[in-house]
């Protein structure tokens, strides 16, 4: 297990770097650089005043260096203005340590500062996490369970009607995006367009604090489309086990059937829709731009979306380093977890 466990880290540390750098260099395209320029400064500059502007704010020099400076592996761009204040990669620190530093990137837990919203990008993307985070924690909450309670129960009963309805409902939510459902809860639950004005169709508030009336909707609706998926692989995976040998051995014996399915069946059911419940996770991550820009919820998603539309590169690229690390853990849990739920499984 610890070969396996350091192989592992070190081909996510080294997916990282290659992803991280992939970002980096779309992020810094000429086109990019001249529209940070302009949002920065002035949109009516000309072609030369935008090259001064990147000249200055260290923009024209090699791409490998900026990019070891985004990691902190290079000392970071300095100059001195004809004022004499310092300008520079770490200038923004010099109120934090009395001198600019040499180094301030990754590596140092500095991710750079964000002119959108004018503050150190580690602070920012750790306060939308964290908002992102609850929103996460409610909707496994009520999407694991409940998809595994409809795939469970229609895999015990295939071929049934039972399992027909639960099977075409599964269909339903899988192939309606995130977006429909959201908009479609909205008109009926919020708006007076229905007359149903039962929830809040903004989840701004829960910011401040989470309630039933300002959070249920983006909850359900994020948990609706995941649910499907789940509950299609737990049926087929119970269906599967319920045809296992070892379960017409139990039938046979006069095991009651109750006792076969919770003591027998389950736990092998569950190994493959274990692996799918982890995969949740970044799919909840590409989930949640939709949701929390449909409901005005700023967690990591809407934060992404300002940082892309506003072309803030610094804040656009530790959202992509946290998404990249969030599918990496997400997948060596699901590794973990798969060889301990199946004993067949060896790691070396």
């Amino acid at each position: 297990m610890f070969f396996f466990l350091t192989k592992r880290i070190g081909l996510m540390a080294l997916t990282s770097l290659c992803l991280t750098f992939v970002v980096f260099f779309l992020t810094n395209l000429q086109p990019n650089l001249e529209k940070l320029a302009k949002t920065q400064a002035n949109n009516r500059m000309t072609d030369d005043q935008v090259v001064s502007w990147l000249t200055r704010n260290g923009y024209d020099r090699n791409l490998f260096f900026r990019y070891g400076e985004w990691l902190g592996v290079v000392p970071g761009w300095q100059s001195t203005e004809d004022d004499g204040k310092v300008v520079g990669k770490c200038a923004y620190l010099k109120r934090d340590f009395g001198h600019v530093p040499n180094y301030c990137g990754l590596l140092q837990g500095k991710l750079g500062y964000t002119s959108l919203f004018q503050g150190k990008v580690e602070e920012i993307i750790g306060k939308r996490l964290l908002l992102t985070g609850k929103l996460m924690f409610w909707v496994m909450l009520v999407m694991v369970p409940s998809a595994l309670l409809v795939g469970v129960v229609a895999g015990m009963r295939e071929g049934t009607r039972a399992d027909r309805s639960l099977s075409t409902f599964s269909i339903i939510t899988t192939a309606t995006p995130e977006y429909v459902s959201g908009v479609v809860f909205i008109v009926i639950f919020s708006s007076s367009a229905v007359g149903l004005k039962w929830l809040n169709g903004s989840a701004t508030t829960a910011m401040d604090g989470i309630t039933f009336n300002n959070f249920t909707l983006p909850v359900m609706t994020m948990a609706l489309y995941g649910m499907g998926y789940i509950a299609r692989m737990t049926r087929a995976s119970m269906a599967e086990v319920m045809t296992a040998q070892y379960i017409r051995t139990a039938r046979l014996k006069g095991v009651a059937f109750q006792n076969i399915v919770l003591k027998h069946a389950l736990r092998n059911a569950l190994i493959a829709p274990f692996t799918v419940i982890m995969l949740q996770f970044p799919w909840l991550l590409t989930g949640v731009v939709i949701v929390e820009t449909l409901f005005n919820y700023k967690g990591f998603g809407w934060t992404l979306v300002q940082a892309a539309g506003n072309n803030d590169i610094e804040l656009l690229l530790s959202c992509s380093i946290a998404a990249v690390l969030v599918v990496l853990v997400t997948q060596l849990i699901s590794d973990i977890g798969y060889v301990y739920l199946n004993p067949k499984i060896r790691v070396n």
